[in-house]
């Protein structure tokens, strides 16, 4: 893989070194240009034609598919991953007693809309790892998990864990933004009820753009929280749209419900058709080849980690310096990373190369 070409394709890399991925992806150029092609051909058309925007959704729906080993049925598109949550909060049957099983620390995002739910008498119980399966009981209705700690880097086997699961009957949400696009998710492998992913950090997309994965055992049941004019199954005929009780489709298509943001999904499938390029797996190992050598240069510098790896999240921290006024430090040198919990997170990416994290660990030595 010509790697520096690669590079080339990410303009905001020639006046940063970004190890940040964690917090937002980069936009390759291609994905940029897909977006003024789509404008410029509504202009052309009048948006006249806006029905085959549908197709072109289709057509991303089977390449993230291809991409995580699902079917263009299972993908479902969404503004965030929040969305995707929401369904099983709203569409579980709960009952006073049920609990929800969370690691601790857990992004807030994961579990906000869970605690709410205590005055329905559903409990949210958060656990470190150590004692995970130790808190999976009779009573416990839904596991909500990250496949990456976006604090520490931690990335639990979800493999395992959900065959754990299974065997109880245990509902299983994974939210894959912090890492889906940084290593392979295998989703036949892993068999979640419902993935979603907020494409703005590792899968290089704009911000307000996702996917969600939903199991066809649950979307047997699970009814959409959002109904609109695509909730019927024959919403294309738009000339004679049913007026009656919706029927809703069987694809995870029915969640979506409403006009889709197309200029978005141009944008993400433009850095989708580069993940395919590339493979998953080429991805992987360079991402965290980059991240082994950032942890092992730092341990040179000092540093303690939240989590050994192997992760593109690298947590590191020094007992006598802030990690907030490292990174606004680091950022007075164009170098952008993230200070979370006391730590100095540093996050790579199929896009880095080496001399990032040379020049980067230059300035951290200086700075320490």
């Amino acid at each position: 893989m010509d790697w520096a070409a690669v590079r080339a394709e990410f303009p905001a890399l020639a006046n940063w070194t970004y190890l940040n991925a964690a917090t937002f992806g980069q936009l390759p150029v291609r994905a940029t240009q897909a977006v003024q092609a789509h404008f410029a051909h509504r202009d052309e058309l009048a948006s006249a034609d806006f029905l085959t925007w549908f197709d072109d959704a289709d057509r991303l729906r089977g390449k993230l598919g291809c991409l995580f080993g699902a079917t263009a049925d299972d993908i479902c598109f969404i503004p965030a991953t929040a969305h995707a949550l929401s369904w099983l909060m709203h569409g579980i049957p709960w009952q006073a007693g049920d609990e929800i099983v969370a690691l601790s620390p857990e992004f807030p995002n994961n579990v906000y809309h869970p605690a709410l739910l205590k005055e329905r008498g559903v409990a949210l119980v958060e656990r470190p790892w150590d004692r995970f399966y130790d808190s999976v009981t009779p009573r416990t209705k839904l596991v909500v998990m990250s496949a990456m700690n976006y604090s520490t880097g931690f990335r639990p086997p979800l493999e395992a864990v959900s065959r754990f699961l299974k065997e109880r009957g245990v509902l299983f949400y994974v939210d894959g933004t912090q890492g889906a696009g940084a290593f392979t998710i295998d989703l036949p492998r892993v068999d979640p009820d419902l993935l979603a992913v907020h494409g703005y950090k590792w899968m290089n997309a704009p911000n307000g753009i996702g996917f969600a994965y939903v199991a066809p055992r649950l979307r047997a049941w699970l009814p959409p929280t959002v109904v609109g004019w695509r909730s019927d199954h024959g919403w294309r005929e738009v000339n004679q749209l049913n007026h009656g009780t919706p029927v809703l489709p069987t694809g995870a298509e029915k969640y979506e419900g409403v006009m889709l943001a197309s200029a978005l999904l141009c944008a993400f499938e433009a850095s989708v058709d580069q993940f395919l390029e590339i493979g998953l797996a080429a991805i992987e190992a360079r991402t965290l080849g980059l991240s082994n050598l950032l942890r092992a240069r730092l341990s040179d510098l000092g540093a303690t980690f939240a989590d050994p790896g192997p992760s593109p999240i690298v947590a590191a921290r020094w007992t006598h310096r802030d990690a907030g006024e490292l990174a606004t430090a680091l950022k007075r040198e164009r170098i952008l990373v993230s200070a979370r919990h006391g730590h100095l997170r540093l996050s790579t990416h199929f896009f880095n190369h080496e001399a990032d994290v040379e020049h980067c660990l230059g300035q951290l030595a200086k700075l320490l």
